[in-house]
């Protein structure tokens, strides 16, 4: 159960994630309020049903940071030294396309400036980040079968003769 729900959550994050990246009528700061109250909500739903521990929380990382980075004052070198701290999850790629993105929907919000944007992408050069922008929605992640060894032993297990298993040799 917990591995199925660590893959829907993923699947949420990248879907979300993907279309954030791609519609600039969508990266807002009341979008951020938004995206940032319903994951709160899908957190607080598996800790009511007990799987915090299933992955599934991680998952939303790199949403919840895209939230964050819509959230955040997007003005001085401070501000960009706060989004490089927080933004781990997102490629520096992401981190910009957002920023490009960004539309204020009232008066008292501004566009980020292009010196911003290139402040931000001094900051984040070191990192070695994958070229990609968008998210794999069709990831799977591996499953995992616990191991539950058996309190029978091999010598005490009699194979019936109707079953025509001559070839097996107990050993």
């Amino acid at each position: 159960i917990q591995q199925v729900f660590k893959q829907l959550f993923y699947m949420i994050n990248a879907v979300a994630l993907n279309n954030l990246l791609l519609r600039k009528d969508v990266c807002s700061w009341s979008t951020g309020m938004q995206l940032r109250f319903n994951i709160s909500q899908l957190e607080e739903w598996l800790r009511g049903k007990n799987l915090q521990q299933s992955g599934a929380a991680q998952a939303l990382e790199p949403l919840i940071q895209a939230a964050q980075l819509l959230q955040l004052k997007k003005k001085t070198s401070e501000d960009a030294e706060a989004i490089c701290s927080l933004c781990t999850s997102l490629t520096t790629q992401q981190i910009v396309k957002i920023l490009n993105l960004y539309t204020p929907l009232n008066e008292f919000e501004e566009r980020v400036t292009v010196a911003f944007i290139r402040n931000i992408q001094k900051h984040l050069q070191e990192r070695n980040d994958p070229p990609q922008l968008l998210l794999d929605f069709k990831h799977i992640f591996p499953v995992v079968f616990p191991f539950n060894p058996s309190a029978i032993t091999m010598d005490s297990i009699h194979l019936p003769a109707s079953l025509n298993l001559d070839f097996l040799n107990k050993v």
